[in-house]
């Protein structure tokens, strides 16, 4: 059974710094979805997520790219992981509909705004909880304790909402 706990940010000036790491988060989901078009123009087939992983890293060490160092690797397999699963969803589409069959409409993934773009996720590293503080690329944040937290959470999302307000999102 998974366990989800949600808890509000409280509203200080390092808020930006998790502000900056998401809107770098959806350049780089904007870079991979554009560089998925051009790979699938050239050869027709899609890039796996491990060559997209492997850009990425050698993107990270370019003058250009530098500050996608600034979102944790884990965050960035995430969203290579998420991009990969959509595409894969859209070519069993498009295979079944080659097929004769009528499955459900399905499209590939578009580009988001970076200003639309909402969470980026940690998996087993990169923070650390104490009480009501959390430690997210060695800055601190307070959050809302609103009830205790039963077990070692081990998957994380930071996430903005439409209103500015930060959540804190760990599934145990």
């Amino acid at each position: 059974m998974i366990v989800t706990y949600k808890y509000k940010l409280y509203k200080t000036k390092r808020l930006r710094k998790i502000d900056e790491i998401i809107n770098i988060a959806g350049m780089i989901y904007n870079h991979c979805i554009a560089l998925h078009k051009r790979y699938y123009k050239l050869y027709g087939k899609y890039l796996n997520k491990y060559k997209l992983q492997k850009h990425l890293t050698k993107l990270k060490k370019l003058p250009k790219y530098s500050h996608y160092k600034k979102v944790p690797s884990q965050a960035i397999q995430d969203i290579t992981d998420r991009i990969d699963k959509a595409y894969q969803l859209f070519f069993k589409y498009l295979k079944k509909k080659k097929q004769g069959l009528k499955p459900a409409r399905v499209s590939p993934p578009t580009f988001k705004k970076v200003s639309k773009y909402k969470s980026y996720t940690l998996k087993q590293a990169g923070y650390k909880i104490e009480g009501n503080i959390i430690w997210l690329n060695g800055y601190k944040f307070k959050f809302w304790l609103s009830r205790p937290i039963d077990g070692k959470i081990k998957t994380i999302t930071i996430k903005r909402d439409n209103v500015g307000d930060y959540w804190i999102i760990g599934f145990v």
